[in-house]
């Protein structure tokens, strides 16, 4: 009687699963990856005040760009609509705006501005998506975190004021439709007008 040889199945492996798992993760955070350098807010011990060193701005002047933005926000009382017009407008003068008081102090700030830039491109882009809220609250945190680090180093008695621009990002919820918090993006872009009114 001949030998019947009978072979085991190969099982596709768990190793293979925990590679896959593991290279899809790390694509994930190369792509996704923000290291918060740009964007961290400075804090106290990486800022030292030295009180007998001479002010960082001896002249406080009147910047067009910042006035324009001032001007914008004071003047524009329009409505928001579905095409996001007014937030694309109101997000663009304020990234020139805070770019203008940086280069004022010296701050490089360019590489936060154009991730602004980009978030404010994208909530023009197809009316009906459901996700230009979350783009405006990444804007406003990105903004905000760029005031107060420019804050700190050259406006130290603006605290309180920039402590009131962040709380007003937060209260931009991603997860609801932008039209239906028209007042908190208002008040966001207020709230920044005051900030560099009196940077200004």
């Amino acid at each position: 009687m001949a030998e019947i040889k009978i072979e085991q199945k190969k099982k596709f492996s768990m190793w293979w699963l925990v590679v896959l798992v593991i290279a899809a993760l790390f694509v994930y955070f190369i792509v996704f990856y923000d290291d918060g350098k740009s964007t961290a807010a400075v804090t106290e011990t990486d800022y030292d005040t030295n009180t007998n060193e001479p002010e960082l701005l001896e002249e406080t002047g009147n910047n067009t760009t910042v006035a324009a933005y001032v001007n914008f926000e004071e003047t524009n009382k329009k409505k928001m609509g579905i095409n996001h017009e007014y937030t694309n407008e109101a997000l663009l003068k304020l990234i020139e705006a805070t770019s203008a008081i940086a280069d004022e102090v010296g701050f490089e700030v360019q590489a936060d501005l154009e991730k602004v830039r980009g978030y404010a491109k994208m909530i023009t882009k197809n009316p009906l998506k459901t996700t230009h809220a979350a783009n405006i609250r990444k804007a406003s945190d990105i903004l905000s975190n760029v005031l107060q680090n420019i804050q700190k180093a050259a406006y130290p008695a603006l605290t309180n004021e920039v402590a009131e621009l962040k709380n007003a990002s937060t209260l931009i919820y991603p997860e609801v439709l932008t039209l239906e918090q028209e007042e908190a993006v208002k008040n966001y872009f207020a709230k920044a007008s005051d900030l560099l009114q009196k940077m200004n």
